[in-house]
Formats: C-alpha cells, sequence, structure tokens
C-alpha cells in the first residue's frame, strides 16, 4: 500500500506538502495539488483513517438509530443522510430501535465508545411514550453531538429537524374544507402516541374548530385488525365525505376499504395520506399525499451534525423542512 512518504519521495516534496494538496490546502499551488492527486491516483493511494482518527481525534463516522426501516419514510431519510455522508467523506453505522427504548439505548451506549462523532436519531416509540429519554441525556453529557429529526423530545436540547406537522395537517384540511366543500372529515391513526401524531391531530382539530365543523377521530394504536377497524368505521359513519390518514399505511387501506364498500372516489369520499411520492402508485386511484420530503430530511440532518461536530461555536438549531400537498387521483 502506498504511503504518504512514498508519495513525496517520487514527487520530491516533502510528507506536509503532500498532505496538504490531498485535502486541498489554499496554502498549496493548483499545479501541485494536481500532479499529486494524479499520482495518488495513479498509484491507488487510500488515505490511513486509523492515523488520522488519532490525529484529528475524530472517526469521519456517524451512528444513525431508526426505529424501522419497513417505513418508507425512514427508508428514504436513510438515502438522504448516507448521500450527505458520502459527499462529505463520513461513513454511518446504522442500528434499529424497532421501536423499545432498550435497543435504542443499547445502540447509544454501544457506539457512544468512541466509534462514532455523533449521533442522527428518530426517537423510539417506547421512548416518547414512556417520556423516559435518559439515555439521550446521557450522550449529551458526555459532549457527543446529537441530532433528532421528526420524532423529536422538545425538552432535549440539541439539533433537531422535523416536519411542520401542525400546518400540514391544518392546510390539509382547509383544503378539504374550502376547496372540496367536505364537511364530514374523518381523522385516521395509528400513530397518535407519538410527537407527530399528536401536532397533526392538533393541526386536523383546530382546522375543523376554525370552520365550525365536528371532529372524527379513529385512533388505531392498538387495533389489532386495521383494515377491519376502518371497514366498521366507515359503515357505521355514511355521513364521512372525506379521510385524511396521517401515518403512511392507513391512507392506502381506508382506500380499499372504502371502494369494499361500494363508495366512490373522490366522487363519494377523498382521501389524502402522509408518504412521498412512490406511495402514490400504491393505489388505485393513485393517493393524494402531505410529501415530507424525506429525502432533504436526511440531507438537511446529515450537514447540520457534520457543522455541529466541525464547529467549535455551533449554534444549535431546529430546521424545518416545508411538507407538500400533492393531489392525484383520490381528491377532486
Amino acid at each position: 500500500m502506498t504511503t504518504l512518504k512514498e508519495l513525496a519521495a517520487l514527487l520530491n516534496i516533502s510528507v506536509s506538502t503532500v498532505s496538504k494538496a490531498l485535502n486541498d490546502s489554499h496554502e498549496i499551488s493548483e499545479k501541485t495539488r494536481i500532479r499529486v492527486k494524479e499520482l495518488a491516483a495513479k498509484l491507488n493511494y487510500k488515505p490511513n483513517r486509523i492515523a488520522q482518527q488519532l490525529k484529528t481525534n475524530k472517526t469521519k463516522t456517524i451512528g444513525v438509530i431508526l426505529p424501522t426501516v419497513t417505513n418508507p419514510f425512514f427508508a428514504e431519510v436513510l438515502h438522504g443522510i448516507e448521500m450527505a455522508a458520502t459527499n462529505n467523506d463520513y461513513d454511518i453505522i446504522v442500528c434499529l430501535s424497532n421501536e423499545t427504548m432498550h435497543k435504542e439505548e443499547r445502540s447509544l451506549e454501544l457506539l457512544s465508545n468512541g466509534s462514532v462523532d455523533g449521533f442522527i436519531m428518530a426517537v423510539a416509540r417506547e421512548s416518547q411514550v414512556k417520556m423516559q429519554t435518559g439515555h439521550i441525556r446521557t450522550i449529551l453529557d458526555n459532549k457527543i453531538p446529537v441530532l433528532m429529526f421528526d420524532r423529536v423530545v422538545n425538552d432535549i436540547n440539541c439539533d433537531k429537524v422535523i416536519v411542520d406537522d401542525f400546518k400540514s395537517v391544518y392546510e390539509t384540511t382547509e383544503y378539504l374544507i374550502k376547496e372540496e366543500n367536505r364537511k364530514n372529515i374523518l381523522l385516521v391513526s395509528n400513530i397518535e402516541e407519538l410527537s407527530v401524531g399528536k401536532l397533526r391531530t392538533k393541526g386536523y382539530s383546530k382546522a375543523l374548530q376554525d370552520h365550525n365543523l365536528e371532529a372524527n377521530i379513529l385512533r388505531l394504536d392498538n387495533a389489532l385488525d386495521v383494515e377491519q377497524s376502518i371497514y366498521d368505521f366507515l359503515s357505521k359513519n355514511n355521513k364521512i365525505d372525506a379521510i385524511i390518514s396521517i401515518d403512511h399505511v392507513t391512507g392506502i387501506v381506508a382506500i380499499n376499504m372504502a371502494k369494499k364498500l361500494g363508495k366512490e372516489i373522490p366522487k363519494d369520499l377523498s382521501v389524502i395520506g402522509f408518504g412521498y411520492e412512490h406511495t402514490q402508485l400504491l393505489s388505485s386511484p393513485k393517493i393524494s399525499i402531505v410529501h415530507q420530503k424525506a429525502h432533504k430530511i436526511g440531507e438537511m440532518s446529515m450537514k447540520l451534525l457534520i457543522d455541529n461536530i466541525n464547529t467549535e461555536e455551533h449554534q444549535l438549531q431546529t430546521i424545518v423542512v416545508p411538507s407538500e400537498l400533492k393531489l392525484s387521483e383520490s381528491t377532486k
């Protein structure tokens, strides 16, 4: 394996000049940088990451802790994180909490021994429900940067990247009221226990309140049979003329159950769910969605955490990535 010393000898320059040229230092001329990089590429030179870590006390690796990857939202966020990491010469280690506090705590403990420079995480369902987040605070107390996205804990002082969940559902509800003249709008949720679920429910409730309309909420957090629960509710409440699903699954289920009951979509019933553009390919008719721009959330999360790691006077931020209502065949 070619070393910095060997490159320097072949080019008849100092080791420090080679190092600075490879790192694009402004102290080195463009001509020298080109010479060094061309020879390094020719000889397949690879930097010694262990040596770099010892010198800088940084691993150039980020721990990413997700509740699941079966949810398309988290999978898309992860893709955004990975792309931003690659573009900034960072690696990632991914752990799944499987929505449990124990697994989340174990992952943080495992990687906080010097394996990573910081963490990107969406808080596990159990941690949020039980409001037990001491394991996250311990990491911050040990001066390891943490960034939360989507599912955040408001009273933990760290960087955050979020969607304005309240506003996005408020505006979605108003669209159905104002543009489609819907009066009996059902909110369906299987994330009612989570911070994002609470905010989305509040946005829906406030929009209905502002227009003097009655709220209809179907909570599915503990439902064993989601299809049957939605079918039963719609069959008993024939007045429902629109559905907002505030998660990534139940909107498509609602379309299927409404069709099973003989309803025409969107003539009899409009349906809007949360998701991203590929979600629209999974239902017939194609579902209208609140597009959360998950890929951008991942990119912004990685960039903000890297800034925290590399900036001594980093100012903690909460970045709001605006969502977008993308209408398709399930709305008028």
